[in-house]
């Protein structure tokens, strides 16, 4: 059956569909399920993947005339999760710094109220820390890399694309 599906720019984006579907299961899986609490980023990794499993699902009905212009729009979208996903690890790894609704920073100089209110506005769930791994890689580093598969995924459908 999936070679069938590869060879058709509609079952290339079908196949790019369903795994962000999966994606966002497992994400949702791990939160509703496993009881890890996602912090904000975690959150805004999510959206590439729903814009594209509604890019898709227009690309392949109402809209499968548009095939090319919406697979690229697809790559696009799971590049932009690509680079969420890796924004996020180098904020876990401390590449660089992340928001600071988010991250703690240094708090030297502070005084007792100003420590005391930053802990007390303080997310309950930190940006810069790993809740869970695999292999040495975080969930944002794992959504980073699928998020580039993906991405290939949507390009092979453009490619494939009847017309211009």
């Amino acid at each position: 059956m999936t070679r069938g599906l590869v060879r058709t720019a509609r079952g290339w984006l079908l196949i790019a569909g369903a795994g962000s579907a999966a994606i966002l299961a497992g994400a949702l899986g791990s939160q509703f399920i496993g009881g890890l609490t996602p912090c904000p980023i975690c959150i805004w990794q999510r959206w590439p993947h729903v814009a594209a499993m509604v890019i898709a699902a227009l690309a392949v009905t109402v809209l499968w005339r548009q095939i090319r212009p919406l697979a690229v729009l697809g790559v696009l979208t799971m590049l932009a999760g690509a680079g969420i996903g890796l924004y996020h690890t180098g904020i876990e790894r401390g590449w660089w710094e992340g928001p600071d609704t988010c991250t703690s920073s240094d708090i030297t100089g502070l005084s007792v109220d100003q420590l005391m209110a930053r802990i007390m506005s303080a997310p309950l769930v930190r940006c810069d820390e790993v809740q869970w791994d695999l292999l040495g890689l975080s969930m944002a580093s794992w959504n980073a890399l699928i998020s580039l598969g993906l991405a290939a995924l949507w390009l092979a459908a453009a490619v494939r694309a009847p017309g211009r």
